[in-house]
């Protein structure tokens, strides 16, 4: 069952809303964006439940799947069915024998662990051992004006925001700034795993791109960013600190405030021109 990006009508609802403006109030109905959780189920083993936006689940699996290190590339998610149920959906995936060996022994070792709250983390000694690739110097330089290109190009294409104001949007593009892809979530990581997944399915290569988040650029970003070999990663608001330390280690350039011609390049510069 494919939950296609054209097709919102499940990621957002109606509602009833007291409206006051000038000290008048009125009742009228507003779109509200929906968040469901979503079991993310390998080989019949349940890893995660996630809340997410019900849309695209199919890239959102296959992204998380390569940004979190389950798999290293996309031909080794074999099938992929997306199951709802009432209370949310079920994502059910078949991987290669060997990555789902890693990963019950990754669970195995986080057993009985507190959890710090970041996907598939429940120690914080665990932080260091994330997937963390080192981007290659030579890929993903750009001339200043396509970040700009991408920005307006993005903003025409964000169709569940406009709707309802309440989601963050991922982007994929060329190194010309023609926007590929946009994948819209309630979570700015969700977003961009939906965007990886996307990007994965189509073929692409990570080098020959870049992202733009329309939330600030955290380290999870940067992190899931580097675990796929993806150069460039810019945001409109700003980046956490953590996040720029990483992004200098892991060879990504990293971008914040990046809004109409004026931008700040927080790591490696010299791929803009």
């Amino acid at each position: 069952m494919r939950h296609d990006s054209d097709s919102i009508a499940d990621s957002h609802g109606r509602v009833g809303v007291e409206r006051w403006i000038d000290g008048d109030a009125t009742r009228e109905e507003d779109l509200v964006a929906e968040e469901v959780p979503a079991a993310l189920v390998y080989n019949g083993f349940s890893h995660a439940v996630m809340m997410t936006t019900p849309q695209d689940l199919e890239d959102f699996a296959l992204g998380f799947s390569l940004s979190e290190g389950i798999i290293n590339e996309a031909r080794e998610l074999y099938d992929i069915e997306v199951v709802d149920h009432p209370l949310g959906s079920e994502v059910q995936m078949r991987i290669a024998g060997e990555r789902f060996a890693g990963l019950r022994q990754r669970r195995r070792a986080m057993a009985g662990r507190t959890g710090c709250g970041l996907c598939g983390v429940e120690s914080l000694e665990q932080i260091a051992g994330r997937p963390l690739g080192t981007v290659d110097a030579g890929r993903g330089a750009l001339q200043a004006r396509a970040l700009s290109r991408a920005q307006a190009e993005l903003h025409a294409r964000q169709h569940l925001f406009h709707l309802t104001g309440a989601v963050h949007a991922a982007a994929w593009c060329g190194l010309d700034g023609a926007v590929e892809f946009v994948r819209e979530d309630v979570g700015r990581h969700n977003a961009l795993d939906k965007l990886i997944g996307a990007v994965a399915a189509s073929g692409s290569a990570f080098g020959d791109g870049f992202v733009l988040m329309t939330s600030r650029a955290s380290y999870e970003i940067v992190q899931k960013a580097a675990a796929v070999g993806i150069a460039v990663v810019a945001a409109v608001s700003a980046p956490t600190g953590m996040a720029v330390r990483l992004a200098e280690a892991a060879g990504v350039t990293l971008i914040g405030f990046a809004r109409g011609e004026r931008h700040s390049v927080y790591s490696h510069p010299q791929r803009i021109h």
